[in-house]
């Protein structure tokens, strides 16, 4: 179901503020696979940890293949609950990080970064024309555009009518 292509304009709606956090690693020296192997495989482990535990606030995330780097999107319910995974010494993130700053740590055979941004509650516009439910409809209510939310102008900030 996840990709069955959705014929139409759609819209997402997600109720309050939330965070988007895009985090990405790059293979700098694709040779030296003893060095990215281990932060390539934390990252679905990480995945699978807060897809079982929605408590935890990831909303939803997609994963994005480009050339020598994978990036992460990654929707989470608030900076907070971002900040609370990250330091966690009970989940999987914390020693992954501790593992990479002890095998890679500043070699440059591996890059990661990462952005975090808080968007505020009816500050976003998205439109899924023909497409599965990705992105933000994924991650809060995938919504058919209406009548009075045809353009871009009004979507931002506006009710979506179903």
């Amino acid at each position: 179901m996840a990709n069955k292509v959705q014929k139409g304009r759609f819209t997402a709606r997600l109720e309050g503020d939330f965070v988007v956090f895009i985090i990405g690693m790059r293979f700098n020296k694709l040779w030296k696979v003893h060095k990215w192997w281990g932060p390539f495989v934390a990252m679905p482990k990480m995945l699978r940890e807060l897809q079982s535990h929605p408590d935890k606030g990831l909303l939803g995330a997609r994963t994005v293949v480009s050339g020598r780097t994978v990036n992460v999107v990654q929707y989470w319910r608030s900076v907070e609950h971002l900040a609370a995974f990250a330091k966690s010494t009970d989940d999987v993130h914390l020693p992954a990080w501790r593992a990479f700053n002890n095998k890679v740590g500043a070699s440059g055979d591996v890059g990661i970064y990462h952005e975090t941004y808080r968007v505020a509650a009816n500050n976003f516009e998205c439109v899924y024309a023909n497409m599965p439910v990705t992105g933000l409809a994924a991650a809060g209510e995938h919504v058919a555009i209406g009548r009075r939310s045809d353009a871009a102008r009004e979507r931002m900030g506006a009710a979506v009518e179903a």
